[in-house]
């Protein structure tokens, strides 16, 4: 019976629709972002020209697929490995395809190559044709050239080989596939550019069954890049004249596009090889068997057209895509049938899950689709406690000068937000010098001095690391609330860091607000030292540091952003009992009504950060904390 008209049990699978979940899984873990606009949800396979990432456009809220590669180093020599992979070593994976990711930086990049490359880029960028994937933009920075391209809800060829009875494809499906890779091939001939890379990895059908080419011109693209041998293309699929580095023309992609038909038919790519050289040799004694020995259905047009497109002679191999999409077709059935028979098959992949044709982004983190909005909030909080506190500052430590409090505090606030650690190195300034102005003959003017400039060179190092901790120091003083640290470093640092971060900004509030009352005055340093580091006062200071130390050790303790709201409340508990228990020792023993100072600015505080968590989105236990 023919192959075209024999039942076949399919393999369906779901895999396809768990796609959103893989993406969502990987975004959790500090998502890597590339060129300041896109986050990687993943990488889709490795290859001769590099990786594929799946990428969203956190500008136009979109998801899109980006390759990216080294540039050729100034003085010549290419960079990169060698284009000659095995089949599916570029472009794997359940979900679509986008432009190529390459290795480590390149620096120096000639500027004939960039220009090359990008010229390239803007050729395959004009193929608009429903069957070629389309490329969105082409970007270079620091000698990596980025390709950005549409992203393909859907799966390979090889995916789909590998789903069906035998490995193959029925004769109505292989007319529907050789028609419209003829098509879009053809289109792209007709403009100048070669694939030179046809293979099933680099052939996608959406979920409704449509095709699309990938990776169109990338072989030329990776050429101009500095790949060494970049025209090399894949083992098994490439003609003679391809694989010798001698001139390369439409032919070539056809030689890969019936290698490709005959390998969906029969289920085995014909010159297949661990070598090139190897592979000469096959395609120098012809396939085998050939098509009409193995199917009797295809002796006549279909055998002729395989036989002529997959001669080792370009001459004798016909030159027009297209055409040899419609002979073939012709041949081997019904392109209509097939077509709906390979949507059937790509509908049963998806299975029951959620229909992703419409997917913008629904389920990702909120730090996946802006990542910017969690630095940026940091960045503006900090900016106005570091202006807080400088302008509260201003008149003991600028009283002897021209410049304006306002004016000092926007010069702080503006350092906070260009970048936090200078926040609060300005705000620190600001209180040394205040300190100073009360007079340096008192001794204890001049050890407090000492410790701010300890505090100074501590707080230097530390938030290199870890820059949300320059909001945490600053808030309590800009505040005037002692307690007001705990909810930040508890929710931002890691639990050491974020006890003394707390211990820190307490004792900078209370000795800010002891001096404050004393006017800064010269000689009254030390009754203000008393005052700020009574006894009584010492309960608080254990409740903050209990409260940053639990909150921070819950919030570390797994990277859901629900462990941090865990950790906020529990903070907070301790904080406040902290306050209220110093509250009754210097009210003798009696319980005072608990005061808005004290509970609201802990719960005020706890919530912002509960907020800033939900925006920071779940974290990488292994990797470091960034601003």
């Amino acid at each position: 019976m023919p192959d075209h008209m024999r039942t076949r049990q399919r393999y369906a699978s779901s895999d396809l629709g768990e796609s959103l979940g893989l993406a969502s899984e990987q975004a959790r873990h500090a998502p890597e972002y590339l060129l300041n606009r896109y986050t990687v949800l993943g990488s889709r396979g490795n290859g001769g020209f590099g990786t594929v990432l799946e990428c969203w456009d956190t500008r136009l809220q979109r998801r899109v697929a980006i390759k990216r590669m080294p540039l050729a180093v100034a003085g010549g020599g290419g960079v990169g490995g060698a284009a000659i992979a095995a089949d599916g070593a570029v472009g794997h994976g359940a979900m679509g395809h986008g432009a190529v990711a390459g290795g480590g930086t390149v620096a120096g990049a000639n500027l004939s190559t960039i220009e090359e490359a990008l010229g390239e880029a803007r050729t395959a960028s004009r193929l608009e044709h429903p069957g070629i994937v389309t490329v969105h933009d082409f970007e270079v920075d620091h000698g990596i050239a980025y390709l950005v391209m549409e992203y393909v809800d859907g799966m390979t060829l090889t995916e789909l080989l590998g789903r069906v009875e035998g490995g193959t494809l029925t004769h109505d499906e292989c007319a529907y596939l050789a028609q419209q890779l003829g098509e879009a091939i053809g289109f792209a001939h007709e403009h100048g550019v070669l694939h030179l890379d046809i293979k099933p990895s680099n052939i996608m059908f959406t979920r409704d069954g449509k095709v699309k080419l990938c990776d169109f011109g990338m072989a030329t693209l990776a050429s101009a890049a500095g790949y060494a041998d970049a025209r090399g293309g894949t083992v098994g699929y490439m003609p003679p004249e391809q694989i010798e580095g001698e001139l390369v023309d439409e032919r070539s992609d056809i030689f890969a596009l019936a290698v490709v038909l005959y390998q969906a038919l029969f289920g085995i790519d014909p010159f297949i090889a661990p070598t090139a050289d190897k592979s000469l040799a096959l395609i120098a004694r012809g396939v085998k068997p050939k098509p009409s020995k193995a199917d009797p259905y295809l002796a006549g047009i279909t055998e002729e057209t395989l036989l002529a497109c997959l001669s080792p002679d370009p001459g004798a191999r016909p030159a027009d895509a297209a055409q040899v999409g419609n002979d073939l077709a012709f041949g081997l059935g019904d392109p209509d049938e097939g077509a709906a028979s390979i949507a059937d098959l790509t509908g049963q992949a998806a299975g029951e899950a959620e229909d992703e044709e419409d997917w913008e982004g629904e389920g990702l983190p909120f730090s996946v689709r802006y990542p910017w909005m969690y630095p940026l909030v940091v960045r503006v909080v900090t900016g106005v406690a570091a202006g807080a506190w400088v302008y509260a500052l201003a008149p003991y430590a600028l009283h002897n000068t021209q410049v304006p409090a306002l004016a000092a505090a926007l010069v702080a606030g503006a350092a906070g937000v260009a970048w936090t650690p200078l926040g609060s190195i300005v705000a620190m300034l600001a209180w040394a010098m205040a300190l100073l102005s009360g007079g340096t003959a008192d001794a204890a003017a001049v050890m407090t001095c000492g410790i701010a400039l300890g505090l100074f060179a501590w707080w230097w190092v530390r938030t290199h690391k870890e820059k949300p901790a320059a909001l945490a120091l600053l808030a309590a003083p800009a505040l005037g609330q002692p307690a007001a640290a705990a909810a930040l470093a508890g929710g931002t640092l890691k639990p050491v860091a974020a006890t003394a971060t707390s211990v820190f900004a307490w004792a900078l509030a209370r000795m800010g607000a002891a001096l404050a009352a004393q006017g800064y005055a010269y000689g009254q340093v030390t009754a203000a030292l008393v005052q700020a580091f009574a006894p009584t006062t010492l309960l608080g200071l254990v409740g903050v540091a209990m409260g940053a130390l639990a909150a921070a050790a819950i919030t570390r303790s797994g990277t859901s952003v629900a462990r941090g709201v865990v950790g906020q409340l529990a903070g907070c508990s301790l904080t406040v009992a902290g306050q209220m228990c110093a509250a009754r020792l210097e009210n003798g023993g009696i319980w005072p009504a608990p005061a808005w100072s004290t509970v609201g600015v802990a719960v005020t505080l706890g919530s912002f950060v509960c907020v800033m968590l939900a925006l920071a989105g779940p974290r990488d236990l292994d990797g470091e904390d960034e601003d």
